[in-house]
């Protein structure tokens, strides 16, 4: 069976910001997954290269190594994963909007 981006995000709900106590998919910090075939990734089994479009609640946000190689090393225990490629991107900004309904429970918020 085929990797699939639910399968990522599915991964990722077990890395969190430091700073809030919300995995950073329900907390709205993923912005895109995109998968593509490894040709040349060993063993012979088919594995992806996946590369994720991420922000952070603030631009200068003092925990962004950790958060990044949290998600690589997350990604990394996956053997259907090639290469993890993660891209912080400011555009659109982050917002308390962008919170899931799961999310918006757990900080206490519904």
């Amino acid at each position: 069976m085929a990797l699939t981006e639910e399968d990522v995000l599915t991964a990722l709900k077990d890395c969190y910001d430091p700073e809030v106590p919300v995995n950073i998919v329900d907390l709205g910090l993923i912005y895109g997954i995109t998968l593509q075939p490894d040709a040349d990734s060993a063993p012979a089994f088919p594995r992806q290269r996946v590369a994720i479009q991420m922000t952070l609640t603030t631009p200068h946000c003092p925990a962004h190594t950790l958060m990044v190689e949290q998600v690589q090393n997350r990604l990394a225990g996956i053997p259907e994963i090639s290469e993890t490629e993660v891209n912080l991107v400011w555009l659109p900004a982050w917002g308390p909007e962008r919170i899931t309904a799961e999310g918006r429970k757990s900080l206490g918020f519904e």
